[in-house]
């Protein structure tokens, strides 16, 4: 019989089966005449049982059940995991002496057909601590026996195996000890002085284990001894927070019972290293940095991700804030046009400024979530002051492609100059990134779980999809030649990408506005307004051949000063919240857990107001009649997490889902689990689910 078609069976008809296997076995061998010695030397598991020494009277004395198991066979520990049995012993004391909880070594893991085992596949000893009564004569040895039962299995099969132990213990304090025991102890996991807490949320267990900063560890696993809590065949991700190590694991499905403790072994490294820990529950310190991150079923290999990335960047070049520096870049090459040599050059240098840009935004978001703090993708959009900065950029911008002014790196007149190129990919990879779109969401939502290095290899992936069309037009000269030839009719063109950056600059205002009340938008808006005057009069004596610097501080400067005293102290932290169609509840997890305790489908969306793909989403798929009217057909509770301010409850889900940023929408049916809807919607997506509810 395989491990695992005895693990499939129920706890208690297994325990009846084990049983049942055992005392036929013995029956038969007692049947047949076989004396104890012999049915344990037929075992695939040779067992002994060995005393460390002689013990005084009112102490312990450690004894040890030596496991060797033959080539190819293996033993369990005390939660085999998917398969299997523990060992199981029934003591055979004389009055007054007691035996101790048995201590195990750090086990090894055995995935077979999708199950995960925690074995023990060479020689190993579990260290039982019997503790002598005070009365106990000196000089007399003492037999103790054991009627021990394990499992014996290969990759192929397992055996129900039984051994009747015995050893003797000598009572004084002269004596030889058992050199073994170093050995065996040293194989041991020690228990940790301090317990640890745990939580659990959003079908993850979260253990914070209290292990110093200085502790080395690599390759870490958490065996749990707690049986049918977690999936043991799920990946396991491991955060470094301080002084705390923070394990996060799959809840089995289906179970809705929180323990009231846990206790485990966390093995360190593939050396065996490895401490035994119990926690309580309690608080779970967030962020961190990622040691070990989950390679599970809920996360693509690292090359999926890393295409997922690339393509996601390419499709920030559609963008209404990205495509008029695209547009102009490309026409300045074609401009520039005819060496091959400065083609690539402009193509390399804009490249290396969009994917430095990328690193950098990647490298410092995952410094701020290691440092504690709870934030995901667009984090900087989060931040009113950052928008302001986004906002006096766009306006620069839009007034450069209008002709109000000349910038050399920025304007079509450009002689196409590396560094030019490069601080416009710094530029253009800026104002892009804020945006998560199809084909991102997987990808960066996995930078948040990954260890650093890969992580920034997918921030790498993103900058160099950005850049991928300019680093074609540099690269392949059929595509420049399709470009139109230069002329006069580029200076309209130029003005008329001035559109899509304005109503990016205006977007701005409008997202300052709503992360910063009405008197903080009034602020931004005069400083705008300065620098756009500013600007103005840098671009008149610009024309007329004298130096524009001068002019331009001496109008900016004022402007600048005000803002920098005024934004600090006209931010409101009171924004009204925008209205639904739907009469959506904000998002926590306590309302996602009433909701479905009520046994009603819930729809939970997370949306931020600088989200163009949310927005889009809303406008065509949730706030619709159609959708409310399905929903209030069903009975559907909608929930909306609104996190165009930061939320570090609603950042922490995000995380737990998978997803670096927004959008997320999530179906739950009636009593089902959740289903992570496309971050694009259709018209019917919604209206489809509720009425299969």
């Amino acid at each position: 019989m395989h491990a695992s078609q005895i693990r499939g069976l129920p706890p208690g008809r297994l325990t009846a089966i084990q049983a049942i296997i055992a005392a036929l076995a013995l029956a038969l061998a007692m049947a047949l005449g076989m004396p104890a010695a012999a049915q344990q030397s037929s075992n695939h598991i040779a067992t002994e049982l060995v005393a460390e020494g002689p013990a005084a009277p009112g102490e312990t004395v450690e004894l040890a059940i030596a496991m060797t198991p033959e080539a190819g066979w293996h033993g369990y520990w005390i939660n085999p995991g998917d398969a299997g049995y523990g060992m199981e012993l029934d003591w055979t004391l004389p009055e007054g002496w007691s035996a101790g909880e048995p201590e195990y070594p750090v086990p090894q893991t055995l995935l077979i057909s999708g199950l995960m085992n925690h074995v023990y596949e060479g020689p190993y000893a579990v260290l039982v601590p019997v503790n002598v009564p005070q009365d106990a004569v000196p000089g007399a040895s003492v037999p103790v026996t054991i009627d021990a039962q394990w499992l014996a299995c290969t990759d192929e099969i397992c055996v129900p195996e039984r051994g009747m132990l015995a050893a003797t213990v000598n009572v004084g304090s002269a004596g030889d000890t058992d050199p073994r025991f170093d050995r065996w102890r040293a194989a041991l996991a020690p228990m940790l002085d301090q317990q640890g807490s745990f939580e659990t949320a959003d079908g993850k267990l979260a253990i914070a284990i209290p292990l110093p900063a200085s502790f080395g560890v690599d390759a870490p696993h958490l065996f749990l001894a707690n049986d049918g809590v977690i999936d043991y065949a799920a990946g396991q991700t491991f955060r470094r927070v301080g002084d705390m190590l923070v394990a996060e694991l799959d809840l089995r499905r289906g179970n809705v019972e929180t323990p009231e403790s846990v206790s485990g072994i966390l093995k360190l490294d593939d050396a065996g290293g490895g401490i035994s820990f119990s926690a309580r529950p309690g608080a779970v310190p967030a962020g961190g940095e990622i040691l070990e991150a989950a390679s599970g079923p809920g996360m693509a290999p690292l090359w999926t991700l890393l295409l997922a990335a690339l393509a996601g960047g390419l499709l920030l070049n559609i963008m209404p804030c990205v495509f008029p520096i695209l547009s102009l870049k490309a026409l300045s090459l074609a401009k520039a046009g005819e060496s091959e040599a400065e083609a690539r050059r402009e193509g390399l240098a804009y490249t290396a400024g969009v994917v430095l840009a990328c690193l950098a935004l990647g490298a410092l978001m995952l410094a701020l979530r290691a440092a504690g703090n709870e934030i995901g993708w667009a984090f900087q959009l989060q931040e009113p002051g950052v928008v302001v900065a986004l906002l006096l950029l766009a306006a620069a911008i839009t007034a450069n492609l209008a002709g109000l002014f000349e910038l050399p790196t920025m304007a079509i007149t450009s002689d196409g100059k590396p560094a030019g190129a490069f601080a416009t990919g710094l530029l253009a990879a800026f104002v892009a990134t804020p945006c998560t779109g199809p084909f991102m969401a997987a990808a960066m939502g996995a930078a948040l779980l990954l260890p650093a290095a890969q992580a920034l290899l997918l921030f790498a992936a993103l900058g160099l999809g950005i850049a991928l069309p300019f680093l074609a037009l540099g690269f392949i000269p059929p595509l420049r030649r399709m470009l139109p030839r230069p002329g006069g009719w580029m200076n309209t063109f130029r003005k008329v990408m001035a559109v899509p950056m304005g109503l990016t600059a205006l977007a701005l205002l409008w997202l300052a506005w709503r992360l910063g009340g009405d008197i903080y938008v009034l602020v931004a808006a005069i400083a705008a307004a300065g620098l756009l005057a500013a600007l103005w009069a840098a671009g008149r004596r610009q024309s007329s051949g004298k130096r524009a610097l001068p002019a331009f501080a001496l109008i900016a400067a004022p402007f600048a000063v005000f803002a920098l005293v005024a934004l600090p102290f006209a931010k409101s932290d009171a924004v009204s919240q925008s209205e639904s169609v739907l009469a959506a509840q904000p998002f926590s997890e306590q309302a996602l857990a009433a909701a479905r305790g009520e046994g009603k489908p819930v729809f939970v969306w997370f949306t931020a107001d600088w989200c163009l793909t949310c927005k889009v989403n809303e406008g065509v798929a949730i706030e619709r009649e159609a959708t409310r009217e399905a929903f209030e057909k069903a009975g559907v509770v909608a929930l909306r997490g609104d996190w165009t301010r930061r939320d570090a409850d609603i950042t922490r889900f995000l995380t737990a889902q998978g997803a670096a940023g927004v959008p997320l929408y999530l179906w739950y049916p009636a009593g089902g689990e959740a289903q992570q809807l496309p971050q694009v919607l259709t018209p019917d997506s919604l209206v489809s689910l509720a009425s299969g509810s």
